[in-house]
């Protein structure tokens, strides 16, 4: 099974069990480290997750996907937090964080409002919409990013 099809299977199978315990899946990775492969899960709710949210998914998602077989081989199973640098993925994870520091990384050299050209962009969220990312950066131009050109996006720890 590929990855891409194990990650489809598994965000079906999860979907429920968040959705009964008031969670949102906020990223799922399947890959091989080292000799192992690795299927993490980050999810998130409403102020935050702990380690007894992470071990309850973590316990009704394995008992699911081993009575269903839904992968094949041996894989180290992983739940965790997004952590303090939470990526953003969807158009609603924009939304929800407005006002917040971000990093953007694209997929190639874009200009800010200033003309400068780069592919990381720090600053205050300011908005999406028309699927583009407004951006302020920290030296004080703005910056509006298509969302197709977007790399990485992630939340970023303010001090």
């Amino acid at each position: 099974m590929k990855n891409l099809d194990v990650v489809a299977v598994v965000t079906q199978f999860v979907a429920p069990i968040l959705a009964a315990l008031d969670m949102e899946l906020v990223d799922i990775e399947y890959k091989r480290e080292g000799r192992e492969m690795v299927l993490r899960l980050f999810i998130d709710k409403s102020g935050g997750v702990n380690l007894d949210d992470c071990a309850t998914v973590n316990r009704e998602l394995s008992q699911l996907l081993d009575v269903e077989e839904a992968i094949e081989g041996r894989y180290n199973l992983e739940v965790s937090s997004p952590g303090l640098n939470r990526p953003l993925k969807k158009v609603a994870d924009y939304q929800r964080y407005l006002g917040r520091l971000v990093k953007i990384k694209t997929f190639e050299l874009l200009p800010d409002d200033a003309g400068n050209l780069r592919k990381t962009f720090l600053g205050e969220l300011l908005g999406v919409a028309d699927k583009t990312v407004r951006i302020r950066l920290t030296e004080g131009q703005t910056a509006a990013i298509p969302l197709e050109k977007v790399a990485k996006a992630n939340l970023e720890f303010e001090f």
